[in-house]
């Protein structure tokens, strides 16, 4: 379930400077850092193709860490994420990247922050990243998830979930298109041990809450009211 639409509006690396947060090492990755290193709530965000470095990942990383999180982007995509325009199509590129490699290795990161004394470990992906943080939730590895505009995740991948999960979707989306959402959300509403919340965002397409066109005023709100649905989700179940 890759295509075109995961590469649809590239971020611009030259935008927005560096953010607040530092790259260092963290579980054996190079991860950009933010927020205060005493904490004992963490939140993991995971890329999507593009990687770790984009601007806009690295300016939500510094929102959430302003709410008091430990917050951690690490490169899962070792230094060589999609580049804007590759003629490599992405098929070819996803087999050296997949998510499921993804999974394996945030497990050192996931254990590292625990040695820091991190007692509570949100996660959120993108795109690609939203497979990788599915896969967390299904063995409990984290307290708490969250889904932006997935690719690669299935109707199954919900069964299996078993920590409080939100799913945030765009309405133009040919990889989580909004029927399938809706099947995420009625496989979800059959499990009532699980904490659920599900949403639609009219008018946007994949990729929107950190891929947003600055000039599309809807698109940046929209991007805006999904950084604070995440920011909630992880307050109500990690503090």
């Amino acid at each position: 379930m890759s295509g075109p639409e995961c590469c649809e509006n590239p971020p611009n690396y030259l935008s927005g400077g560096g953010g607040a947060g530092r790259v260092q090492q963290l579980g054996g990755f190079n991860c950009y850092l933010s927020g205060p290193v005493d904490s004992t709530q963490a939140v993991i965000l995971v890329s999507d193709v593009f990687g770790y470095e984009a601007p806009k990942l690295r300016k939500l990383a510094d929102k959430v860490a302003a709410a008091g999180f430990y917050v951690v982007v690490p490169d899962f995509l070792r230094g060589d994420p999609r580049i804007p325009n590759d003629e490599k199509p992405l098929e070819v590129w996803i087999i050296d990247h997949g998510p499921d490699q993804g999974f394996e290795d945030a497990k050192p990161v996931i254990e590292a922050l625990k040695s820091k004394g991190v007692t509570k470990i949100g996660a959120a992906g993108f795109c690609w990243g939203a497979k990788v943080v599915v896969e967390l939730a299904k063995y409990a590895y984290i307290q708490a998830a969250v889904l932006l505009h997935p690719s690669f995740v299935a109707v199954d991948d919900m069964h299996a979930v078993k920590v409080p999960i939100s799913i945030l979707g765009a309405e133009i989306d040919r990889r989580s298109p909004p029927e399938l959402v809706k099947q995420f959300e009625m496989a979800l509403n059959a499990k009532p041990e699980v904490d659920a919340f599900v949403k639609i965002f009219p008018g946007v397409t994949h990729g929107w809450s950190v891929r947003y066109n600055d000039e599309d005023e809807l698109a940046v709100k929209s991007a805006e009211e999904s950084h604070q649905n995440m920011l909630g989700w992880f307050e109500k179940h990690l503090k």
